[in-house]
């Protein structure tokens, strides 16, 4: 008897041990993982707080001499009337293709009609043609066959990227809304059918109201990619008064004899601080959304 207890002690003691260790090892993944996504933004904030960028290590805080804020202020006044247009181009945007591709999701998924599956299949296929093949097509287009802004000066070329987002973010915004359509049940649209309800009051009576968490999912990745989008803003319009806030925020800080670190390191967080503020706002929709 004393030797199987002796045994299922040892037997314990090894089991906690190997416990022990398998803990240790996932707290210090997970410690690994939070330093190695955290110490990125902790290094530029803390570079963006600093007088002299150099004058320590990165990720250092600064000590009170050198803590400043003028490299805060001096990105947001750089970057005033590109955070502006960066609204008046991100909006519109989003909205329009995410209700877009809700309509047409609910056509494509919804309703009967010839040649669905011929249209479904172009959409899809936009998804897969990469921002690079359209750039030259796309600024051809703009420049010499439909140029809206000749009709509305420089700011005419804010709508031509919101037309060219609007057009890009279409088929994403369609697939995302038909996955989520197909699970609604026929039943329900088939008695509003027979009440008498036309195929628009049905989505605007049933399918609308059900897709507000597949909204919040489409309204912060479309208003996330419109808004970080610096490829089609500098194809299409390059630098100017109307410019997005992507295009001074690669200039910011750059000179032929110093680069403004702490500059470039505000001006990072402001500009992202807007697409922070979505996921704020519709964080729990989207989680939703994303688990349906």
């Amino acid at each position: 008897m004393a030797t199987d207890s002796s045994d299922t002690s040892v037997f314990d003691v090894s089991n906690l041990s190997r416990m022990g260790y398998s803990r240790i090892l996932l707290y210090a993944t997970v410690v690994a993982l939070v330093l190695l996504y955290l110490l990125p933004i902790e290094t530029g904030l803390m570079t963006s707080l600093k007088s002299d960028a150099l004058g320590s290590l990165p990720y250092f805080p600064p000590g009170p001499s050198g803590f400043t804020f003028v490299h805060w202020s001096d990105a947001f006044s750089q970057l005033a009337s590109g955070l502006i247009n960066s609204f008046i181009l991100a909006i519109p945007a989003t909205v329009l293709s995410a209700f877009i591709g809700s309509i047409t999701a609910y056509g494509l998924t919804n309703l009967t009609w010839r040649y669905k599956a011929a249209f479904l299949t172009l959409f899809i296929a936009g998804i897969f043609i990469p921002y690079q093949a359209v750039l030259i097509p796309l600024s051809q287009f703009w420049a010499i066959y439909f140029p809206i802004h000749n009709l509305f000066g420089t700011y005419g070329q804010l709508i031509e990227l919101i037309i060219s987002h609007v057009a890009y973010g279409i088929p994403i915004t369609l697939l995302l809304f038909r996955t989520y359509y197909k699970d609604i049940p026929t039943e329900m649209l088939e008695a509003a059918e027979l009440d008498g309800a036309s195929a628009f009051g049905i989505y605007r009576r049933i399918i609308l109201p059900l897709s507000g968490p597949m909204f919040a999912v489409t309204l912060i990745y479309q208003f996330t990619q419109v808004w970080n989008d610096l490829l089609f803003a500098l194809v299409i319009m390059g630098p100017g008064p109307a410019s997005p806030v992507t295009i001074p925020l690669a200039q910011l800080g750059a000179s032929l004899t110093n680069v403004g670190f702490g500059i470039r390191m505000a001006g990072a967080f402001i500009a992202a601080f807007p697409t922070l503020l979505v996921y704020i706002m519709f964080g729990d929709q989207f989680a939703e959304g994303v688990a349906t």
